[in-house]
């Protein structure tokens, strides 16, 4: 039995309900119809090549056999973005996809283990490196004659880089550092790719020179020999083991002892250490916090993309599979049309388009951001990071949260690994800790708030806080609008993050240090930063749909998603609004009712919209959530992959089970 090509008539009918052309809405999410082609053939020079294809599903792989397949796959991958480049088609978006959830999760689907090389690897030679070094390491890297990591988390210390225990202690004799790892809480862990795919890493690590520390460093170091592969003297080195997800990426420990490396290898665009000893810093430096931001910014996209895919499949999965009744007389009714599903899938959808607007903007702000600093102009750096931080500890909080949302919007069939989200949560929740864990994240948001909170002068020149000025001063009676709900969500950031102030004075005021007012206080300094990101990607989504130039069918479809987004972050806040508005319960009443409007009003067009994302059945590899609908016989199919399936009778029967049945007679 194998899945038919033939549509699932309910998924069909559900197509023909849509309300607006879902081509004009692809080509909007592309950036125009040239985007829509260029991606459409880098899909297919991928995905329809026979070598990227695993001819066993993954989850009937050992760890070892997963990566092996993984290390495969990366190599052909890269070659062929290579191929690419050659033929003057490289760019930006072949890495974009690549690297992120879109063609880089359907070709690896638990990890790549050569991401680390490319995002932060040679982003941290081309941020920190001199000319010099660049000219070293760069082409080699683009090559890929070597392949790097990032190594800077360790056993013992995260977020707090600070803390950081590798040394780099500077010999003047030899002009060498030596690196040692002085506790086990010292060794790196966690870098991806470190434990058997790379044999160079960026190593950050404390530096001391004339018996000074200069706190944490970045330096190139070789790890394994570039013919043998074998780990070099002083290194050890392997892999951490089994995770939730992503055991494909070949996470890492690495572990110094007296490792030895040319003065020359510390990375000093930024700061020197001359051959003598003497540590120069630039005034430059802020440039390594910039480097910092990329893969933040980066992820808020992946969030996106992870929601996307699995609002394809709980939504074309709704429209197929039929539950109960809702009239006794009636036949079972598809799950879609239930309202308590609706609201499962709906808000998530237009979360989907919320983060993806942030997430352009963000991008959009970062390269403009990133070009003022190489030119020495640091001014919008902090609200930059601050920006980034918040937003991608918002984008990724919401979609793991959503993508476990819509699993169990498909019951006992979303279980199953078949259905790909399983996977995909164990994806997304992932991003919720690396590259900053967002509780982290929301408090240096926070910091910068409060920072601003206290001197609210000149601050047109920041987009993002500057409602702060006038804010928690305007007078917002109720009204059914979009516009109202981006004011109450401004008034009640300004309030909270201003209460926050209040009380962090008031601790000092009564003999608190600052820090230990500030700790004090963190509860609500991570609720005021998670309600001013939210704010703000209500506020983006809104202002950019108003700017679209599209067809008034999709324009109103649009819109209805802007409601949507705006009127449940409100619900979600409502405790926070009721606390610094001046509405009541009938309020938020009315506000219950228009989401109930807006769930009906969308219905008809539900299919359309995730068909919109127009995500080809090999990027979702759901059997759920195919094009056809078909959902049965692709379960069934599915299900014939099992190696216990191959035989009627296991082993097991006749050694263990026989027996023990034979025991009782």
């Amino acid at each position: 039995m194998s899945a038919s090509q033939k549509i699932n008539p309910d998924l069909a009918k559900e197509r023909k309900k849509c309300s607006f052309n879902t081509s004009e809405l692809t080509h909007l999410l592309d950036g125009g119809p040239r985007k829509t082609q260029e991606r459409k053939e880098r899909e297919r020079f991928f995905l329809e090549d026979p070598e990227l294809r695993s001819k066993v599903p993954l989850e009937y792989l050992s760890h070892k056999e997963k990566y092996e397949e993984a290390v495969r796959k990366a190599c052909l991958l890269f070659k062929k973005v290579q191929q690419l480049q050659n033929e003057g088609k490289g760019g930006m978006e072949n890495f974009r996809e690549i690297l992120g959830g879109q063609l880089g999760s359907a070709i690896l689907g638990d990890g790549n283990p050569l991401t680390l090389h490319y995002v932060m690897f040679i982003p941290t030679l081309m941020g920190q490196g001199t000319y010099d070094q660049q000219a070293e390491w760069i082409q080699k890297a683009w090559e890929c004659s070597i392949i790097g990591t990032y190594a800077q988390t360790e056993l013992g210390h995260g977020t707090f880089i600070r803390g950081l225990e590798t040394t780099a202690t500077y010999d003047p004799k030899t002009e060498e550092f030596v690196l040692n790892s002085p506790t086990l809480t010292s060794y790196k862990w966690w870098p991806g790719g470190l434990g058997h795919s790379a044999n160079y890493a960026v190593v950050v690590a404390q530096l001391h020179t004339k018996e000074t520390c200069h706190g944490i460093h970045s330096f190139v170091v070789q790890l394994r020999d570039e013919e043998t592969h074998m780990p070099l003297p002083g290194i050890n080195i392997g892999e951490i083991g089994c995770k939730l997800g992503m055991n494909s990426t070949n996470n890492g420990y690495l572990g110094f002892e007296n490792v030895r490396i040319p003065r020359t290898h510390m990375l000093m665009k930024n700061y020197q250490v001359l051959s003598d000893g003497t540590y120069v810093s630039s005034p430059s430096s802020k440039l390594t916090y910039g480097t910092m931001i990329f893969v933040r910014v980066v992820l808020v996209q992946d969030a996106a993309t992870y929601l996307k895919k699995a609002a394809i499949i709980a939504t074309r999965y709704s429209a197929v599979r039929r539950q109960c009744q809702i009239k006794p007389e009636d036949p079972e009714t598809l799950i879609l049309d239930y309202v308590t599903q609706q609201h499962k899938l709906f808000p998530n959808i237009a979360t989907c388009f919320a983060f993806q607007y942030a997430a352009n903007w963000l991008w959009d702000i970062y390269n403009d951001i990133n070009s003022q600093m190489e030119s020495g102009k640091m001014d919008n750096l902090p609200e930059l990071h601050a920006t980034a931080c918040v937003l991608k500890a918002v984008s990724t909080a919401d979609a793991a949260l959503g993508v476990e949302t819509l699993r169990l919007a498909c019951g006992g069939h979303g279980y199953m690994t078949a259905s790909n989200l399983p996977s995909t949560y164990g994806l997304v929740t992932a991003m919720c800790t690396y590259e900053g864990e967002n509780t982290v994240l929301l408090l240096q948001s926070a910091r910068f708030l409060i920072k601003v909170w206290q001197n609210k002068k000149n601050l047109g020149n920041l987009p993002t806080v500057r409602y702060l000025e006038t804010a928690s001063h305007k007078q917002i009676p109720f009204q059914k609008s979009v516009d109202w709900i981006i004011a109450a969500l401004q008034k009640t950031s300004a309030s909270k993050i201003g209460l926050a102030n209040n009380h962090i004075n008031d601790r000092i005021r009564k003999g608190q240090a600052a820090e230990d007012a500030w700790n004090n206080t963190s509860i609500e300094l991570v609720e005021a930063a998670d309600i001013h990101g939210r704010t703000f990607i209500v506020q983006t989504f809104y202002e950019t749909v108003k700017r679209l130039d599209v067809s008034p069918g999709l324009r109103t479809v649009l819109n209805k998603l802007v409601e949507l987004y705006a009127v449940t972050q409100a619900l979600k806040l409502s405790g926070h609004l009721l606390r610094f508005i001046d509405i009541n319960g009938r309020n938020i009443e009315a506000l219950q009712e228009w989401l109930e409007e807006l769930l009906a009003a969308i219905r008809p067009d539900a299919v359309g919209l995730v068909d919109s994302f127009d995500i080809r059945d090999e990027v979702i590899a759901s059997a759920l959530g195919s094009y056809d609908g078909n959902v049965y016989e692709r379960l069934f199919e599915a299900a014939q992959q099992s190696p216990l399936n191959a035989e009627p009778v296991n082993k097991s029967f006749n050694q263990y089970l026989k027996p023990f049945l034979k025991s009782h007679m």
